[in-house]
């Protein structure tokens, strides 16, 4: 049966940024589909939502409460997902963001933080993965990236930066770990999450939003977990190396709101 190729009984699953948006449904998605889920995030109150939620479909969840940007913090989460699963399949690096700035008065401070938060927390939380992966029978590795890899837009110097960076790492770290582990990506378009939604209650900007996207709406953190669970699961086993872009449809930018650079 087809169906039985996204289930995920068995297999343990890492989800960064996992208390609320994109981590959250992910996280559940996982959760839904058979995995076992480490939750890792920085509120603790919002993990444990998270692994209530878990546990109401019948598989087991951890709340590692876990800032991404602390290299030790990544490696006791782990470490306690071994300790507490003992295996690790499928990691989704979904923790990362930076806010609009213009590029004048960007500091190289800020530019670096930038990277460091979106690219280099993922590669060295899948450095620690996936080891485990391969004394098993491999894993897939989902990084969520942006559709502002890509694309243009005035103010997003360092996330649009960071985020194609982010997504050809995913291209470089697929080829070097064929065809025990998968990794791919997802250049996610503008979706209603906690990042997005104050700009959304400023005027009429959802409106301008979804008149220039061409599926008419804004993306919903399922929209993104429902391709997560597809790379995460064997329905992809012959997918590697690839961004795939969840945006609506939209092949220009659609944030209406010009930052002037000078």
């Amino acid at each position: 049966m087809i169906l039985d190729r996204f289930h995920l009984a068995g297999r343990v699953a890492i989800v960064t940024g996992a208390g609320r948006g994109i981590g959250r449904a992910s996280a559940l998605a996982l959760a839904e589909a058979g995995a076992d889920v480490a939750v890792a995030a920085r509120r603790r109150e919002d993990l444990d939502a998270v692994v209530a939620a878990i546990g109401r479909l019948g598989r087991r969840g951890l709340a590692v409460p876990c800032d991404v940007n602390l290299g030790g913090q990544l490696d006791a989460l782990v470490a306690r997902t071994l300790e507490a699963f003992g295996r690790i399949d499928v990691v989704v690096n979904n923790a990362g963001g930076t806010p609009p700035t213009p590029m004048l008065q960007l500091s190289d401070e800020s530019f670096e933080a930038a990277f460091h938060f979106n690219v280099t927390s993922a590669m060295r939380l899948s450095r620690k993965a996936i080891p485990s992966m391969l004394e098993r029978d491999g894993g897939a590795i989902v990084n969520i990236s942006s559709a502002l890899g890509h694309m243009v837009e005035s103010g997003f110097v360092a996330y649009g930066t960071a985020k194609a960076a982010l997504s050809h790492m995913t291209r470089l770290m697929a080829a070097e770990f064929a065809p025990r582990v998968r990794v791919n990506a997802l250049a996610v378009g503008a979706t209603i999450t906690d990042a997005l939604s104050p700009f959304l209650k400023a005027g009429d900007l959802q409106q301008q939003m979804e008149a220039l996207t061409p599926m008419a709406r804004l993306g919903t953190p399922e929209d993104i977990a429902c391709a997560v669970l597809y790379l995460a699961s064997p329905a992809s086993s012959w997918v590697t190396g690839k961004v795939f872009e969840i945006d609506g449809g939209t092949v220009d930018s659609n944030w209406p709101i010009k930052i002037p650079g000078y």
